[in-house]
């Protein structure tokens, strides 16, 4: 019996010079891999310490004029470069050309110090697109965990006001990321007002008001200008005293400065989905924070293509147009959440206007600030009935906090006694 010896044939050089051209492009890719890894890692370190800072709002802004990137791509660099400030085993990877940015990009959405080194085992198991799934999935699970968080940061919040031994008033706080960029905003706009070329009071806009509050602080001026932290202590006190003198209400805010929230349309829609939810400065929001931001706000649509470049931008337009918003204000009387009823508060679409739900009467509600954050981030559901009342409930089952035992029960029940005292004197 003859074994006839296996024939070798050799590669067509055609055949051949294709392969060498995709190991050629391979190697490339990893280049480009690990100079994206030092890139990142000078932006974190420029980031860190504030190169930015001489004029720009953010590290992202200071990227898009300096590199060209686009608004959207900038801020993406410098969240993932953040990331792996604190994720070593995935910032290695893609410095030695392991994983791709695109990976790497979507597995610091999730990652942690624990779960980094099962995560940086799938990256390098599957695709990109299987990574996003994996993502996607991991999210999901996760929710919880952040919905725990974003509970806890807002758990932590706090502000403490004291003298000190020489009478000087100390302030000293921790705010939750949204609203301590507005307070940022606000101090923005104050100390334009008082500092900014010099200008004199009567030609000061914006929105604080030019006719009384910034005319008292501007004799107060010195001819020298102030430190920065001098400036930001005279704001504060203007915006005291803007304030009290306008009464509280934050129902008609102010269009000039604003607070920026940079959030991915599918994010909107599904809290699950992949994608960024940042504050302008890069700073991370749950998904939900947006949710709720993005009921009652200026809103501006814009469409990126696949490398993340604007192609188009929409007009800004008011979620709740300010028409809408009087007519839902004389309606509701106040916030709904049974056993509050605090005098103004925020419009909220009873179904989203991302899932669809119409900026109509009908789909509004007034809440207010405290108790829509309860509907969106603390496990509450609003739905309108047939009779047109609303029901509030809790999304696991458990009963809606009653007048009597509401966070706001003290303060409903003072308000109604005092207008119980009003009829009863009129009769």
């Amino acid at each position: 019996m003859n074994i006839s010896t296996p024939a070798f044939h050799p590669t067509p050089a055609p055949v051949a010079e294709l392969e060498r051209l995709g190991d050629e492009i391979a190697e490339l890719s990893a280049h480009l891999d690990a100079a994206t890894a030092r890139l990142l890692d000078l932006i974190r370190e420029f980031d860190a310490r504030a190169g930015w800072n001489n004029g720009f709002r953010s590290c992202a802004a200071w990227l898009s004029w300096r590199v060209g990137l686009d608004p959207g791509a900038a801020r993406e660099r410098v969240r993932v470069a953040r990331a792996l400030g604190t994720l070593p085993r995935l910032a290695r990877a893609l410095a030695h050309g392991e994983l791709s940015y695109a990976k790497v990009r979507a597995l610091t959405r999730v990652a942690t110090p624990d779960t980094e080194e099962r995560l940086l085992a799938v990256g390098k198991a599957g695709t990109a697109e299987h990574v996003e799934r994996i993502v996607r999935g991991w999210r999901r699970v996760d929710r919880q965990a952040e919905a725990q968080e974003t509970t806890y940061r807002h758990g932590s919040r706090a502000l403490h006001v004291y003298h000190d031994g020489d009478g000087m008033v100390v302030v000293r706080g921790r705010l939750a990321p949204e609203v301590g960029a507005v307070l940022v905003q606000a101090l923005t706009a104050a100390r334009e007002a008082l500092y900014q070329r010099a200008q004199p009071a009567s030609s000061v806009t914006g929105p604080i008001n030019k006719n009384v509050s910034a005319e008292t602080f501007q004799a107060d001026v010195p001819a020298e200008m102030p430190t920065m932290a001098q400036q930001q202590a005279d704001a504060l006190a203007l915006v005291a005293e803007t304030a009290l003198h306008h009464g509280i209400d934050p129902s008609a805010p102010g269009e000039r400065y604003q607070v920026v929230v940079h959030v991915d349309a599918p994010v909107l829609a599904d809290p699950d989905a992949p994608g960024q939810s940042l504050l302008e400065d890069g700073t991370h929001v749950s998904a939900e924070t947006s949710r709720r931001l993005a009921c009652d706000a200026s809103r501006v649509v814009m469409r990126h293509d696949a490398d993340g470049r604007v192609t188009e931008v929409g007009a800004r337009t008011r979620t709740i147009p300010t028409a809408l918003r009087r007519v839902l204000q004389h309606r509701d009387r106040g916030c709904r959440f049974p056993g509050c009823g605090l005098p103004f508060g925020q419009g909220h679409h009873i179904r989203h206007w991302a899932h669809g739900g119409p900026t109509t009467l009908s789909n509004l509600a007034l809440l207010c600030r405290r108790h829509h954050r309860a509907v969106h981030e603390e496990g509450y559901h609003v739905e309108r009935q047939a009779d047109r009342e609303l029901r509030f409930r809790r999304r696991t089952g458990g009963r809606c906090p009653t007048p009597a035992s509401g966070p706001c029960a003290g303060r409903s029940r003072r308000r109604v006694t005092s207008r119980q005292r009003r009829t009863r004197a009129s009769h």
